[in-house]
């Protein structure tokens, strides 16, 4: 077969020699190997990430590594750059930096083959047909859907096929959006705000069946502005402030970013200065009959409360996710740059 460039040199390449060892000779270096290539591969490995937009640097450099069945809360402000990096993740735009892998391959390449579906806010459905009409026009783009009754059971709406979409509540419509990502089995889902207009009942049924979905080894990356969502569902939680990925972890790993604690007890008429003298005391408030302190040191507040004044009803708490969350998203210069620390830390 000659080279379509006439150049038949190629032809004279010379074969490797047959005394080159192609493995690791090292017992142990070739049992690493063996592993490593029967490791299954990341449903997500986000490698120094970055987008602008004209002089707006919408993601700065984001490195995210997700394992095949994690269900991972991709949280922060407005603005953050959470949008754009799930664009990217989706393959609907390119960073300008850095690469993206899903399962091993490109994010386009791994939506070509069912491994990807998202659930975003709104679009995409057509008022006049019913649910069963949608999932079942869905279904016919794919070349081996699941069963439409199978994805509207798991979906919980299987009640309401024959319904036409337009007389669907926001939350049913969420619902019908999850269906339909339901459809390719996918191995990666990816939820962009998926229980808005869903009410209590219909949020906690729809994790229910996400937490099903993961136990079956699906993947789950979701935003939502729901904390007590994450707090509840999430196996970890990263956060992202102006582009850059600012903690990442468990949800206690996350709360114990914002240090200190809060002690409360009923006392009328505190001395907040001596409260406020206290090490590790950072504030001291009255509201009413009950004072509150925020301190590192819990313990020495404590025992001066219960020692040196006559309060009673003790309590300490520790900081809940929403306090973290604007501990380590907010714009206080100072607190940012400790917590960026701490979060890649």
């Amino acid at each position: 077969m000659s080279c379509p460039t006439g150049d038949t040199r190629v032809h004279a390449a010379p074969r490797a020699s047959p005394t080159v060892e192609p493995m690791n000779t090292n017992p142990l270096l070739r049992e690493r190997d063996r592993a490593a290539a029967q490791r299954p591969a990341l449903a997500v490995d986000a490698r120094g990430i970055t987008k602008r937009f004209g002089q707006v640097l919408a993601v700065d450099g984001i490195d995210l590594q997700i394992a095949p069945g994690e269900i991972v809360a991709f949280l922060g402000p407005n603005g953050a750059g959470k949008s754009t990096t799930i664009d990217m993740l989706l393959g609907l735009s390119q960073p300008d930096e850095g690469a993206v892998s899903i399962f091993g391959g490109t994010p386009r390449a791994a939506i070509a083959r069912g491994l990807v579906s998202a659930v975003l806010q709104s679009g995409g459905l057509l008022n006049d047909l019913t649910v069963r009409e949608t999932v079942t026009l869905t279904a016919s783009f794919f070349t081996a859907p699941s069963p439409v009754d199978e994805v509207l059971e798991r979906a919980g709406i299987l009640d309401i096929a024959e319904r036409r979409v337009g007389k669907c509540s926001g939350g049913q419509q969420q619902r019908l959006r999850f269906a339909l990502a339901l459809l390719s089995d996918p191995g990666l889902l990816i939820l962009d705000e998926p229980t808005t207009g869903m009410d209590v009942e219909g949020r906690r049924s729809f994790w229910q069946a996400i937490r099903a979905d993961a136990a079956r080894g699906r993947t789950v990356v979701f935003a939502t502005h729901y904390l007590e969502e994450a707090d509840l569902y999430a196996d970890r939680i990263v956060l992202v402030r102006k582009g850059r990925i600012v903690a990442d972890g468990t949800s206690a790993q996350i709360k114990n970013l914002a240090s200190g604690r809060v002690v409360r007890a009923t006392l009328a008429d505190p001395d907040l200065g001596a409260l406020r003298a206290l090490a590790g005391v950072s504030s001291a408030e009255s509201r009413g009959d009950t004072v509150i302190v925020t301190t590192t040191d819990s313990d020495t507040a404590a025992r001066y409360l219960l020692t040196q004044t006559p309060a009673v009803d003790l309590e300490v708490t520790s900081h809940n996710l929403e306090d973290a969350f604007v501990a380590l998203t907010g714009d206080d210069d100072t607190t940012s740059a400790t917590t960026t620390a701490a979060g890649r830390a």
